[in-house]
C-alpha cells in the first residue's frame, strides 16, 4: 500500500471512531434524560433578576421530568438582539423560545397590542388581570395559528416616564426626545401627530443614549429602570400609570410538536408556576424600586386630579389613530367593552 492510501484509510478509521464516540455520547444523554428537547430562550430580562432566576428554576424542573422534558439555555440581557430579532430567530430555528413583552408579541400577533398600547385605558392592575384573562383564549389561539405556543402570561406593573428634566404635563413631555421601541413605524407616526418627538431605538440602547442626550425621556417600569440604572441620567419620574408592560413566554410550535407527549403537561405546569412567580415579583419589585431610587436621588412628580385629567384629554385625541393602526379594531373595541363590563360589576380597584 502506498503512503497516500495508508494516510486516507487512517483518516477514515479516525473519523469513524469519532462518529462512534459521538453517537455513544448522544445515546447516553438520551438514555439519561429520555427524549429531551433542547430549548434556547432569549429575553431582555437582566441576568440575576427575579425573572431570570424563575426561568432557571423552570429550566431545572424541565430537565428533571422523568419522561424526557427539556434542556433549557437562557440568553438574557438582549444578547440575542431586540425582541423583533428574537422573533425572527425563533422563526428560523436559532431560538426556540422567548420571554417577550408586547413589543415582540405584537410582531407575531397584533391583537396582543390591546393589552398595552392603549395608554391610560386601564385604571388598576385588577382591570389588567380581568381583561387579560378574558382575552387569553382568543390570543393564544391566534398565536398558535401563527406558529407559537404561549406557556404563560404576565406583566411588570405600570410603565412610568423617567426623564432628564422634570415632566408633569403633556406639554413637558412634548419638549423631550422620547424613546420608543424601534420597529413600530405606526407608534412613531402617532406620537409625532400628537406633537411628541419620538426617537426609535432598541432597549439596550436606552442607557447610553440617555447619557449622550439622543433621548431625554423614556417610558419604563420602575424595577427595569432601577436594574438598568436609568435613574442616573434620568433622575425624574412622573407618577402616572401610563400603561402596563405585558409579556409572555412563548415557544415555537415546531418545538412543541417535537416535545414528547408524556412531557408536555409537566412542562406546562412548571411554566405556569414560573409565570405566577415572575408576575408577582415584578409587580412587587416595581413598587420597591421607586423607594430604592428615591434613596439614590430620584425625584418623583406627583399627579393631581387636574393634571391626570389633562393627560387623559391628551390620550383621548390619539385613540382614533391607535384603533386600527396599532391595535386591531375588534380588539380595541373588545378591551373597552370588557372594561365597561368589569366596572359595571362594581369590582374594586387597586
Amino acid at each position: 500500500m502506498n503512503i497516500e492510501g495508508f494516510r486516507r484509510r487512517t483518516i477514515g478509521y479516525v473519523a469513524l471512531l469519532i462518529g462512534f464516540i459521538a453517537v455513544a455520547g448522544m445515546q447516553r444523554e438520551t438514555t439519561a434524560a429520555g427524549r429531551s428537547v433542547r430549548i434556547r430562550l432569549g429575553t431582555l430580562a437582566p441576568k440575576g433578576s427575579s425573572s431570570y432566576r424563575h426561568l432557571q428554576e423552570m429550566g431545572e424542573a424541565w430537565r428533571n421530568i422523568p419522561s424526557g422534558g427539556a434542556a433549557l439555555t437562557i440568553y438574557p440581557d438582549g444578547t440575542m438582539g431586540g425582541e423583533a430579532d428574537m422573533v425572527r430567530r425563533m422563526r428560523i430555528g436559532q431560538l426556540q423560545a422567548g420571554l417577550l413583552t408586547t413589543v415582540g408579541l405584537a410582531e407575531i400577533e397584533p391583537a396582543v397590542a390591546g393589552l398595552q398600547y392603549m395608554p391610560m385605558v386601564f385604571k388598576s392592575l385588577d382591570e389588567v388581570d380581568y381583561v387579560s384573562e378574558k382575552l387569553r383564549p382568543m390570543l393564544e389561539k391566534r398565536m398558535e395559528e401563527k406558529g407559537f405556543i404561549v406557556l404563560f402570561w404576565g406583566d411588570v406593573g405600570w410603565v412610568r416616564f423617567f426623564s432628564k428634566e422634570p415632566v408633569l404635563r403633556p406639554d413637558d413631555l412634548r419638549k423631550s426626545k422620547l424613546f420608543v421601541w424601534s420597529g413600530n413605524a405606526n407608534a412613531v407616526s402617532i406620537f409625532k401627530s400628537a406633537g411628541f418627538n419620538p426617537v426609535p431605538l432598541e432597549t439596550v440602547d436606552i442607557l447610553p443614549n440617555l447619557q449622550t442626550g439622543l433621548i431625554t425621556a423614556v417610558p419604563l417600569p420602575p424595577f427595569i429602570a432601577l436594574a438598568t440604572q436609568v435613574d442616573g441620567p434620568a433622575p425624574h419620574m412622573l407618577d402616572l400609570n401610563w400603561a402596563p408592560l405585558v409579556g409572555a413566554l412563548v415557544l415555537s410550535k415546531e418545538t412543541w410538536d417535537n416535545t414528547p407527549l408524556a412531557s408536555r403537561e409537566a412542562i406546562t405546569q412548571a411554566a405556569t408556576e414560573a409565570g405566577k412567580k415572575v408576575k408577582a415579583d415584578n409587580r412587587k419589585e416595581s413598587s420597591e424600586a421607586v423607594e430604592a431610587m428615591k434613596k439614590r436621588g430620584l425625584k418623583v412628580q406627583s399627579v393631581t386630579p387636574d393634571v391626570e385629567a389633562e393627560w387623559r384629554s391628551a390620550v383621548d385625541t390619539v385613540y382614533p389613530s391607535i384603533r386600527g393602526r396599532i391595535v386591531p379594531e375588534d380588539i380595541f373595541d373588545k378591551v373597552l367593552s370588557l372594561l365597561k363590563e368589569y366596572r359595571d360589576s362594581g369590582a374594586g380597584a387597586r
